[in-house]
């Protein structure tokens, strides 16, 4: 098992939409960097716990828990012209981008980026990297470990 964060504009998809949807699951659909693509298509597994995260907001940060529940398979939206998310190059048989299907498990409160930077334990964890910007990330087991028995509880 591998663990992961994902990150979601809340004003596009954020946590509370999620839990309105049918089985709280979303397909995470999107996402147009390579190295993003590769960890969904390469890596995600079924059983995967993800931190859902709330990014490009006023306070982004870890807004609950969720799970990888399908693996991964063509994004949709690639294939849609009226989509912000079109591209002309995919095609069904040879499919640019990739998602998963995400399901939340809890939602809890927000920890927000400054708190995650004020822990000398997560100094490595790779949304706190300089100029970071990659939507997905993996996350160690150890910073799994502290932020979801020191910061959640």
């Amino acid at each position: 098992m591998r663990y992961w964060l994902m990150k979601s504009e809340p004003s596009v998809v954020g946590i509370d939409h999620v839990l309105a949807m049918k089985n709280q699951t979303v397909d995470w659909w999107g996402v147009r960097n390579y190295q993003a693509r590769n960890f969904m298509r390469d890596q995600m597994a079924v059983g995967d716990k993800v931190f859902f995260y709330h990014s490009s907001c006023p306070e982004p940060g870890i807004a609950g828990l969720a799970e990888v529940v399908k693996k991964a398979y063509p994004d949709r939206t690639q294939f849609d012209p009226k989509s912000p998310y079109f591209d002309p190059k995919s095609s069904a048989e040879n499919p640019r981008w990739m998602n998963v299907d995400v399901r939340i498990t809890k939602k809890t409160r927000l920890v927000a980026l400054e708190e995650l930077r004020a822990h000398k334990s997560l100094t490595n964890m790779r949304i706190l990297q300089k100029g970071n910007r990659l939507s997905i990330t993996p996350v160690d087991p150890a910073e799994w470990k502290f932020i979801t028995e020191k910061l959640m509880k």
